[in-house]
């Protein structure tokens, strides 16, 4: 496999226009921080690698919005915007080597999805190449941009199936005065869903609420059912959590960023452990948590506030055997992180969407020949 690693947009163009001309696969990626995601790495003809591709190339603070290169190590823009007083808050697994190309091709998110989004909704332009050899920017750099087509929002999440990122803009936000988390602690799934529900039911708008089963508190350092809720802002709204969330656990500083960083890396770190393990993202309603929890043998941790959970399995048979348990229920389920052994020989996204179609139709338009990132959807594109 010839490994290419372009420098800049321009180099990249060319690369992808050399493979497409010569009808080489081409394997697409950054740091390879995602690779236990998605589907298998394909075994290209063409190593394509933008980690050389690395930046800050446009920062307006005043604005809220940043342009940075696709090579670009996260840790690297975290800690500019964060020396401004602001934040990306994705939260990304496998942080310390991720690339901002990585996250946005894996529509990556964590604990603060609940009151930010994910990589898409923060998104808010974007340059690719195409294999044709074409520059094209989508987007722009403010947050309110309503020319052309939204294209940005189709590659993110696409694992590199469609085109090649060279640059992404973001908006940020403020970052929080200080942080705070409160830990309840229960013996029964029962109560910890009904602190969840008060929360939710409340005026409060914590930044996360997340529910962890006693596999995956375990994980933490914590017992039973935990729901962990955090929230950001003045001492002053911080005191109202607290009053308002009376006889939870506080942490803050540092136990605080190692609990979040714990739950932050609970995909890749359970990966790590076995090429048989597996981990499931599971939506559904919010009023379907119980059932979701009540299905899982394994450590789960769910977005509380969001109707997400994730689920890990220790074995190729209690994967499949969860599947199809579950193949009734009214959830989306995909394999989202696996070790090589599942995502080789395990239906990584069954039944897919209704609208799976058209994504087809859309890798035709972007990639007819199928050379780039073959597989690397799930296992369907």
């Amino acid at each position: 496999m010839e490994m290419i690693r372009p420098s800049n947009a321009s180099d990249l163009a060319e690369a992808l226009t050399a493979a497409a001309t010569s009808g080489a696969t081409i394997a697409l990626r950054g740091a390879g921080s995602k690779d236990a995601m998605g589907g298998p790495v394909p075994d290209a003809q063409a190593d394509l690698r933008l980690d050389r591709m690395s930046g800050i190339l446009q920062y307006e603070p005043h604005d809220l919005t940043i342009q940075v290169a696709a090579g670009t190590p996260w840790q690297e823009l975290n800690a500019v915007v964060t020396g401004q007083g602001q934040m990306l808050p994705l939260d990304p697994p496998r942080a310390a080597t991720a690339t901002i190309g990585g996250i946005v091709a894996s529509n990556c998110s964590g604990p603060r999805r609940r009151l930010y989004g994910t990589a898409r909704d923060m998104l808010i332009g974007m340059t690719f190449a195409t294999l044709d050899g074409s520059l094209v920017q989508a987007g722009g750099m403010v947050v309110k941009n309503v020319a052309g087509l939204d294209t940005q929002k189709a590659l993110t999440g696409s694992f590199g199936t469609l085109a090649a990122m060279a640059s992404v803009n973001f908006k940020l936000v403020p970052l929080p005065e200080a942080s705070r988390t409160f830990l309840f602690a229960f013996q029964a799934a029962e109560e910890c869903l009904a602190a969840r529900q008060r929360v939710l039911a409340s005026a409060l708008q914590p930044a996360a609420v997340d529910l962890l089963n006693p596999a995956a508190a375990k994980l933490a350092g914590c017992d039973g059912f935990v729901l962990a809720v955090r929230a950001g802002g003045s001492e002053t709204v911080l005191a109202r959590y607290a009053r308002e969330l009376d006889g939870s656990a506080s942490l803050e500083g540092e136990k605080e960023s190692t609990f979040w960083r714990t739950v932050q890396e609970f995909a890749p770190a359970w990966i790590d452990q076995a090429p048989e393990h597996s981990l499931v993202r599971v939506g559904h309603m919010l009023s379907e948590l119980g059932e979701v929890l009540d299905s899982a043998a394994g450590p789960v941790v769910a977005r509380a506030g969001n109707g997400v959970s994730y689920l890990a399995f220790d074995g190729i048979d209690a994967l499949q055997n969860w599947m199809i348990a579950t193949r009734e229920k009214p959830w989306s389920r995909v394999v989202e992180w696996s070790g090589a052994a599942v995502q080789r020989n395990v239906e990584l996204w069954s039944g897919a969407v209704d609208d799976f179609a058209l994504m087809e139709r859309l890798k035709v338009l972007f990639d007819p020949q199928r050379i780039l990132n073959p597989g690397r959807l799930y296992g369907r594109l």
